[in-house]
């Protein structure tokens, strides 16, 4: 039924001006302003649609995941960036949890939503 569509993903943010901030000069992602928010472009074809929300409350759960080749270089040129991960008992100095899957690190866009880079190899 759905096999040959374009689906794609969406989530609420409270600042739009904030979020096309982060993800486009912070993350470098390609940017579509459209009325009604902003459209995330992926290099594989993946979307993902940003929109604002008056009452908005952050996602407690991981949104979009960013699967890198190197964790470490990722998470220092984040960090280098301004970006800050969380810190857990579980996760290591930089913010790394290592050892339960595969190695990742969360933090979170301007308005509180959670993300992550996680080791693709």
């Amino acid at each position: 039924m759905f096999g040959d569509i374009h689906a794609f993903s969406s989530f609420s943010v409270d600042d739009l001006t904030a979020a096309k901030r982060f993800y486009g000069d912070t993350l470098g992602l390609t940017i579509d302003e459209q009325p009604e928010g902003l459209g995330l472009q992926f290099p594989n074809g993946g979307r993902v649609f940003l929109y604002p929300k008056e009452d908005h409350v952050p996602a407690t759960f991981t949104v979009l995941n960013f699967p890198v080749d190197d964790i470490e270089e990722a998470v220092e040129k984040l960090a280098g960036a301004g970006v800050t991960f969380e810190r857990y008992p579980d996760t290591d100095g930089k913010g790394i949890n290592r050892g339960m899957g595969p190695d990742i690190a969360w933090f979170k866009d301007p308005a509180g939503n959670f993300l992550s880079v996680l080791a693709s190899g």
